[in-house]
């Protein structure tokens, strides 16, 4: 599990390889990733927008980004957490992620970013 805290966030990925698949004529491989974001913070803080960079080892990048995440804007009191999953096709066998989170504090109304770790795709062939 890869973890990161930012402005007491902490964000949590793990990762899981779900096959191959075509789409459009091409094969590509399938990623699974799983997020947890838990509030350490004393103050209560909503997600409003994420960014993310998707790489793979042909050289493609992929950037992605949009209001909340799968649809929602979860907000979290201090000590809460929100988890969810969702994934990324890549036409490799390897590549990263890596973005950030824009959360408001609902007190302040102060904006912030919330870095999400990079962490690495890879197929189980070459993760031994």
């Amino acid at each position: 599990m890869i973890e990161q805290i930012t402005k007491g966030i902490k964000v949590s990925v793990k990762t899981k390889y779900n096959g191959t698949s075509y789409r459009n004529n091409r094969l590509y491989h399938i990623f699974a990733y799983f997020i947890t974001i838990e509030n350490k913070s004393t103050d209560t803080v909503q997600l409003t927008s994420r960014f993310w960079k998707i790489f793979d080892s042909l050289n493609n990048i992929e950037v992605v980004e949009g209001e909340g995440v799968i649809g929602q804007t979860p907000i979290l009191q201090p000590n809460d957490n929100y988890t969810y999953s969702s994934g990324c096709y890549l036409e490799s066998s390897i590549g990263a992620m890596t973005g950030y989170y824009t959360f408001r504090n609902s007190k302040t109304l102060e904006k912030f970013k919330v870095i999400i770790p990079t962490f690495q795709l890879t197929t189980p062939l070459l993760s031994n």
